[in-house]
């Protein structure tokens, strides 16, 4: 006669021990975010981390297809680097995002650590569907107020590029202009960076 074997039901739950060792939100610090090592996105604003969601395949070959065009470029003239994401942008003390893409004049990359560079001259985001609203107003906000020159925003719902360029007398005045909006069969400009184009449709056939 076979015997039952009984196994032990275990009821599961988060792993609060972990969670403890980190600081509550709204209670890190620069220092404590910067120290943070993970393979997520983690953006950080006054005392509060951001988890993003992790990037889906069409996320990641548009981010790429356009990494090559705009490091080709930069590279080809000796106009600075470009980097993409995970690397944290400070865009003032206690805010730090992580673009998709950005570009960093050869004076700014001088001025940045390996942690973080200190705010940016081109920074380009595809909306993310989980929550669109980030890119296409919350950011878009924020990279005026960080005085970063221009901002493109590659929206894959649509498929279209548009890009905006800074205008305002003062910090606290920054806005976004916009500077074209991209579709089908066009080609998406760059007003900081002249001579740089983008194929409207060779980058969304990329995502396919």
């Amino acid at each position: 006669m076979a015997t039952a074997v009984l196994t032990p039901t275990v009821t599961a739950e988060p792993a609060w021990g972990i969670a403890q060792i980190f600081p509550h939100q709204g209670q890190w610090s620069e220092e404590e975010y910067l120290a943070l090592t993970t393979n997520h996105l983690v953006e950080f604003s006054h005392g509060t981390v951001e988890v993003l969601v992790m990037p889906t395949r069409t996320h990641q070959r548009l981010v790429a297809y356009l990494f090559q065009l705009l490091s080709l470029f930069v590279t080809m003239r000796g106009l600075g680097e470009v980097f993409f994401a995970p690397y944290r942008v400070q865009l003032w003390p206690g805010k730090y995002r992580e673009p998709d893409i950005l570009f960093l004049t050869n004076a700014r990359s001088q001025r940045s650590t390996d942690a973080f560079a200190q705010g940016a001259d081109l920074v380009i985001e595809v909306v993310s569907p989980d929550d669109p609203r980030r890119d296409l107003e919350i950011k878009r906000r924020e990279y005026a107020q960080a005085g970063i020159p221009e901002y493109w925003i590659v929206d894959p719902t649509t498929t279209r590029i548009t890009v905006l360029t800074l205008e305002g007398g003062s910090v606290n005045e920054f806005r976004y202009a916009v500077h074209g909006e991209f579709g089908a069969g066009e080609q998406a400009t760059s007003l900081l960076l002249p001579g740089f184009t983008v194929d409207v449709d060779a980058v969304f056939a990329a995502a396919s």
